[in-house]
């Protein structure tokens, strides 16, 4: 277990989910925009759940998930794990976080895609123990 882990376990009502992305990033997104410009969004991410690794939690009781998943189309020299947030109820957001890149071309040059995963795994934990002090 991770040292940050240690010290600020995550709030009880958060259920890590990694198998796939939860229907609710679909849901959401196309409740803010059109579905059109849902399935263009983070490189078609909510609409093509194959680009891996990811990391998700959800709260079942307030209807809320946390998601870090690649947001650049795989094309790009630069690669980027991006932070989005469903808050309770209705809405999304991309949380502004530091960038947690890679380069595929250099795979052994640090930040690998391992550390960047970790990373923004760690800063997403981060932000849920911050956020549950203001649900």
């Amino acid at each position: 277990m991770p040292h940050w882990q240690e010290l600020h376990p995550l709030p009880a009502p958060w259920q890590r989910r990694d198998d796939r992305i939860l229907p609710l990033w679909w849901e959401r997104l196309c409740s803010v925009t059109s579905a059109q410009s849902a399935a263009l969004y983070a490189a078609g991410l909510f609409t093509e759940d194959r680009r891996r690794p990811i990391a998700q939690w959800f709260n079942p009781a307030a209807n809320a998930a946390l998601l870090v998943a690649p947001e650049t189309s795989p094309e790009w020299p630069v690669q980027r794990f991006g932070i989005f947030y469903a808050p309770p109820g209705t809405g999304f957001t991309r949380v502004h976080s530091a960038a947690h890149e890679w380069h595929p071309r250099e795979p052994r040059t640090p930040p690998t895609e391992q550390e960047a995963f970790e990373a923004a795994v760690a800063e997403a934990a981060r932000f849920l123990q911050v956020e549950m002090d203001f649900v």
